[in-house]
This record gives structure tokens, C-alpha cells and sequence, in this order.
């Protein structure tokens, strides 16, 4: 790799955000990456993929011990579990294995970036405070994502480096593989349903469909990542970032049926995770006829998430302002992001 100035270690390589944020870094100058995944990646100029098992402190140490040039940690690395309380011990176990391991050895390290979520504000519990703002009060744990901001909180102490926690809401992106991307689980059903002659219909519960949402961008996610870890007065301050707008699934939904050319029908509950769970075969058909890439229908289709999101009969937003007192002013339109992802899922032939 060439030497530039930073060094970006971005954990969790291969998700909808870390391939962003990889992909915003190496546009910048003077930016060195390492990837860490589970499933390493193909090295290019200034960037190294490294696969490793965070859950296990001896292979972290055995593949990073020679990192002794990191300059910023961004970590948004996630191991899926069944409960909330399962959630806790592993993705912890994975941050402190990473800083364990590479704290002690770069003795220019700047930075630390948390990615976070809305869970912080018990968003995933039920009907939360909105707009949610980053000062709120805590809730009762289990909540990986707080013992994880503690952790560091209690490390950084007497330290030259700092932190930062992002916040997005439901991140928009294209990448395969990842448990919750959401623009992937709605393109995968409305080619199906399209396939099948059928009209697209809400399948979330009721009261979801007229709630106050919003979504963040992978790519703004990934500016304002970069922005918060490099900018002085954002040390040690937790931010929200999303798009900037918000919208109701009454008023999406019909113009998601437009752009794939499908009737639209009154919403019906169902539960995804169970109707589509059979329609694999079906899939692969799809791919052949259309002349698709053949990515398995597992790595396609995070129907639970999608069950998850539905679901939410509740307005779910955050306060952004405090990004934009900091100085990120970056916005995107919601509505634009989805046609764009959808219009990049096709270019890349993963939907007919």
C-alpha cells in the first residue's frame, strides 16, 4: 500500500456500511484502509483485506499483532443473535478484542468511530420518544450497542485518542449478504411478486403504514462517519445521522409499486419470514430467466428484518440537528435513494 497520512482499520468490511465507507475512503486522499471480515476481500492499491474471527482473542491477536500503523478505527462489525440478550456478549467481545488488540500497538492512534443505531433510544423495544435526540435518557439493558459505547468510554480515559458513536437509522445500501438491508428485502419481494402476476401490497402491520419514518443513506452514513472521526470538536460526542427527511409508507409504497410496474393492492399483514420462506426454487428461476447473478437466496433475502421494520407502528425518527451545529450539512432525498439503490440493484443484475 502506499503511504499516506491515515490508516483506516474499518471493521466489518463487507456490510452494507463498511463497504461504503471503504469505498468513500479510498476517494479521499491520503488514506491508507485494512478490512477486517470474516471473509477477507481482494487487496487493491491502498487497501488489505484481512480475515479474521473477532469472537476468538487469540486470532485477533495472531492477525493484527503487525498493525502498528493505525490511525482510526471505524467499527461497524455486527454478529446477528436470536435475542436481545444473546446480542450482547458476542458483539462486545468483538470490539474489545479489537481494541485490545490494536491499542496497545499503534501508538498513533487517533480515533475510534462506534457505529451505532436506534436501539440506544429502545426504538426496538416499542414506541420510543421522537424525535430521539442523543442526550435522552438510557433504558433497561440488555443493549449491546450501550455496553459497547461504555467500553470505550472507560478505555479512551487518560488516552490521546477519542471517539465517536454514529447513529443512522435503517441504512439504505446494495451490498448482498448483510441481515439488514432493507432496499435489497423490498426488491426481492416485488420481483416475486411481479413474477407471480401478483399486485404489491404492505405487508407490515396496519399501523406501520401511516408512521413517521426515516432512513440513512449508506453513502451519506459513510460521510458523516468520516467527517465525525476527523474533525476536533466531535471528540467523544455520540450524533444521529439520517437522510434529512421523512416519509410514510402510504405515500412511498405506491411509487415503489410504480417503479417496478406492479398494481398496487391494499396492505396485508404476513409475516415474510414464513410466505417467502418457500419460494427459493422460484428465485433461482428468476435468475435464469433473466440472466442474473446467481447469489444464493439466503444471502438475498433478510425477511426477518424486513418483518422487523414492518412492523413498526410507531413513528420512528431522530433529532439531526446536533450533526449540523457540529458542521455536517450533507442531506439526501429518501424517496431519490431507494429508486437509486433499486436502479444499482438491477445495473449489477441482482434483481431482474
Amino acid at each position: 500500500m502506499a503511504t499516506n497520512n491515515n490508516t483506516a482499520l474499518v471493521v466489518g468490511a463487507n456490510g452494507v456500511i463498511g463497504t461504503n465507507l471503504i469505498d468513500y475512503l479510498l476517494a479521499l486522499e491520503n488514506w491508507n484502509v485494512i478490512g477486517l471480515s470474516r471473509k477477507g476481500g481482494e487487496n487493491a492499491p491502498n487497501i488489505q483485506y484481512i480475515s479474521v474471527d473477532l469472537l476468538d482473542a487469540e486470532d485477533a491477536q495472531k492477525q493484527l499483532s503487525h498493525l502498528n500503523n493505525i490511525t482510526h478505527i471505524f467499527y461497524a462489525a455486527y454478529q446477528d443473535r436470536p435475542s436481545w440478550a444473546e446480542l450482547v456478549q458476542p458483539n462486545l467481545t468483538m470490539l474489545e478484542n479489537v481494541v485490545n488488540t490494536i491499542e496497545p500497538l499503534s501508538e498513533n492512534l487517533q480515533h475510534i468511530s462506534l457505529m451505532q443505531g436506534y436501539k440506544v433510544y429502545g426504538a426496538h423495544l416499542g414506541s420510543f420518544k421522537t424525535p430521539a435526540k442523543e442526550s435522552d435518557a438510557g433504558h433497561m439493558p440488555p443493549e449491546f450497542n450501550i455496553d459497547q459505547q461504555a467500553f470505550l468510554e472507560k478505555k479512551q480515559q487518560g488516552k490521546k485518542w477519542n471517539w465517536s458513536a454514529i447513529r443512522p437509522s435503517v441504512v439504505g445500501g446494495t451490498a448482498v449478504g448483510n441481515p439488514m438491508n432493507l432496499a435489497l428485502v423490498i426488491a426481492v419481494y416485488a420481483s416475486i411478486s411481479k413474477e407471480l402476476n401478483l399486485p404489491l401490497r404492505f405487508p407490515g402491520k396496519p399501523g406501520a403504514y401511516d408512521k413517521l419514518m426515516e432512513m440513512t443513506d449508506a453513502g451519506l452514513l459513510a460521510k458523516a462517519t468520516v467527517w465525525a472521526a476527523t474533525n476536533v470538536q466531535c471528540a467523544n460526542q455520540a450524533f444521529n445521522i439520517s437522510n434529512g427527511d421523512l416519509f410514510r409508507w402510504n405515500e412511498l409504497w405506491p411509487k415503489i409499486a410504480a417503479y417496478f410496474n406492479i398494481p398496487l393492492a391494499p396492505p396485508l399483514q404476513m409475516q415474510l419470514q414464513m410466505v417467502m420462506s418457500d419460494k427459493k426454487v422460484l428465485w433461482e428461476n428468476i435468475q435464469e430467466k433473466y440472466d442474473l447473478k446467481k447469489h444464493s437466496y439466503e444471502t438475498l433475502s433478510s425477511w426477518g428484518f424486513g418483518d422487523f421494520v414492518f412492523s413498526w407502528d410507531y413513528d420512528f425518527f431522530a433529532d439531526g440537528s446536533k450533526a449540523r451545529r457540529f458542521g455536517f450539512y450533507e442531506f439526501i432525498d429518501t424517496e431519490e435513494m431507494f429508486f437509486k439503490l433499486f436502479d444499482q440493484l438491477r445495473d449489477e443484475k441482482i434483481i431482474p
